[in-house]
């Protein structure tokens, strides 16, 4: 695996016919069990396990921040906005194209969805390649059981499973309104959207595996189009 962190300029410029994998993350809390870097750490991970697929991916360091305003209300939450997101991302991808054939970005916070759509059209009527690629998680919404098990499987020191609790529960097209409105600290006081009772590592890892898979088979399919 070829991370760009790790390369001189002279070794980066043999990268030129490589895409480039951006993981796009967040810093928002995920209950008082997860960790605020929960999303960058799964969106850093699966650019990592791609790259190990496929040596023509190098690795990005991590973008930590995204657009976050709906857990603002939770101490240690980071939020740019979704207009500084999609500018950053639109500049980070015109000075991608210098040095890569083509840029991926992965995302790992749903609230970036916005910003990740615009840029990506804005940067392809420039003429640039860039994907953007995000997981499709079975399960609940946020810091629940999927999360947690996620989590588990990354970095299971980071857990505070001691303090895993159920947080909002119901449908979540019912709870929107108000989460849109006021924010997820209206709907869920702890920050979970869901359970994570019975979360695990081995569940983790199978999402993990499964998301993996989607992914590089996307990328597949990408690359191949522009073959």
């Amino acid at each position: 695996m070829t991370r760009l962190a790790d390369l001189t300029w002279p070794e980066a410029e043999g990268m030129a016919g490589r895409t480039l994998a951006v993981p796009v993350g967040s810093t928002e809390q995920h209950g008082p069990h997860l960790p605020l870097s929960t999303d960058t750490d799964v969106a850093a991970a699966l650019a990592a396990e791609l790259a190990r697929r496929r040596p023509d991916v190098v690795v990005a360091p991590a973008l930590p921040y995204g657009a976050s305003g709906e857990h603002a209300d939770f101490p240690g939450t980071l939020s740019i906005g979704h207009e500084a997101l999609e500018l950053v991302l639109i500049e980070l991808g015109r000075s991608a194209s210098l040095s890569f054939r083509a840029m991926l970005l992965v995302v790992g916070h749903g609230g970036n969805a916005l910003a990740v759509s615009r840029a990506v059209r804005r940067l392809r009527y420039e003429g640039r390649r860039v994907l953007a690629w995000s997981p499709k998680w079975r399960g609940d919404w946020h810091a629940g059981r999927t999360e947690t098990s996620v989590q588990l499987a990354l970095g299971p020191e980071r857990v505070r499973a001691d303090r895993a609790e159920a947080g909002a529960a119901g449908d979540l097209a019912e709870l929107m309104p108000a989460l849109r409105e006021r924010g997820v600290r209206a709907v869920s006081p702890n920050g979970v959207l869901g359970d994570p009772a019975g979360a695990s590592a081995e569940q983790g890892r199978e999402l993990l595996r499964a998301a993996a898979d989607d992914l590089e088979a996307a990328v597949a399919a990408w690359i191949a189009e522009m073959a």
